[in-house]
């Protein structure tokens, strides 16, 4: 039985076990670094629905398989006796991405070789040829080892495609936050098109623009394409449909009240230009304010913020002037504040203890989200 894979960043498994539910798949496995959950009877009607609406997944791939694998000879029969003929055509262009972890087979490009030999020879039995063209539709197999159990499957999103990659940032500030961690952090706050939003530090506008995004109901994969449009598998017209009906979803009458400010005023204007290219500007008031001039907009709302993070001496110092301002400035009111970051000093500069926090990576970057109700 296929099911399919949506990654997710450490930390979010959660978030996207909950959008994975919310969309109306079934089965859902909340497991590391991933959620599992059943296409239902149609499998590529399945692949369209996550790619267009996941928010918060890295990818989508098709699982199609799952062994232990302690031999390349193991390896290459188990990998073999998948059905990879119900997927790749006779001309499809396949690649073999891997990666092993605590496995006896710990070399990555001799997993990748063998994987590749494997269903170049399954896929020479079934179409009766010597060789492949590959001038079709591009495939990216994924073979991932973890303790010697193997994992096989499809990406659906494509390579250097991932889910972040909406279509709207065309440029991006210093350090930007990917878009699917953006997304995180709203579920995580709950944040609804009826709240007051605030980002006080919003950079080129990704924390925004998701807010605003997730107010009018926009599915973040509208205005992108992915890997497995190109597959024959994959009819042209589900996708078709799927958009169709995504349009027809949005949510054009709401209008969010979302304040977005920074202290640069080129980032600034780089953050407009992306709400634009979202098709959201008219939901985002934008302006050039440091956080010790903001002024709330409402007695509540819900305020996200990724402030710049202190790695030299100069910089801890202004960003510990950063984190008293804003200390200054929710302390006490009505709002809910989450604000991410690395510095463990956060707590002490804002002058008050996190009602709770969550472990994340932010990229590369270790960071805690500290939560006030």
């Amino acid at each position: 039985m296929v099911s399919l894979i949506a990654t997710a960043a450490f930390g979010l498994e959660s978030i996207v076990k909950w959008e994975v539910a919310n969309l109306g798949f079934k089965d859902v496995k909340c497991l590391d670094n991933r959620v599992e959950f059943s296409p239902g009877e149609g499998i590529p009607e399945a692949i369209v629905k996550a790619n267009l609406w996941l928010r918060s997944a890295d990818r989508l791939l098709i699982k199609l398989g799952e062994f232990p694998a302690t031999t390349f000879d193991g390896l290459f029969e188990a990998v073999k006796a998948l059905p990879w003929e119900d997927w790749i055509p006779v001309d499809g262009k396949f690649t073999v991405m891997g990666k092993s972890v605590q496995s006896g087979l710990f070399s990555t490009p001799d997993v990748q070789a063998i994987t590749k030999k494997a269903v170049v020879e399954k896929l020479k039995q079934k179409y009766k040829v010597s060789w492949f063209k590959e001038t079709g539709a591009e495939y990216t197999i994924r073979v991932s080892l973890h303790k010697d159990i193997a994992i096989l499957t499809l990406d659906t999103t494509g390579v250097g495609q991932g889910l972040h990659k909406r279509g709207y940032r065309a440029q991006a500030g210093e350090a930007p936050m990917k878009e699917t961690m953006a997304a995180a952090l709203i579920d995580i706050a709950r944040y609804r098109a009826n709240q007051v939003f605030l980002d006080p530090c919003c950079g080129s506008g990704t924390l925004p623009i998701e807010a605003a995004m997730r107010a009018r109901n926009i599915a973040p994969g509208i205005a992108r394409t992915f890997a497995s449009e190109a597959w024959p598998t994959v009819p042209k017209k589900y996708w078709k449909e799927a958009r169709q009906e995504a349009y027809a979803a949005i949510r054009v009458d709401t209008q969010p009240e979302i304040y977005a400010s920074d202290i640069d005023p080129e980032v600034v204007e780089l953050a407009k230009a992306n709400a634009e290219l979202a098709g959201v500007d008219d939901c985002i008031r934008f302006e050039v304010r440091p956080a010790n001039e903001i002024i709330l907009p409402a007695e509540k709302g819900v305020a996200i913020i990724n402030p710049p993070y202190g790695e030299r001496l100069g910089q801890i110092k202004e960003v510990e002037r950063l984190y008293r301002d804003l200390g200054r400035l929710f302390n006490p009111t009505g709002w809910s504040v989450y604000v991410l970051t690395p510095d463990e000093f956060f707590e002490t500069a804002y002058k008050k203890k996190a009602r709770a926090k969550r472990k994340l990576f932010n990229g590369m970057i270790k960071t805690d989200y500290y939560q006030y109700f």
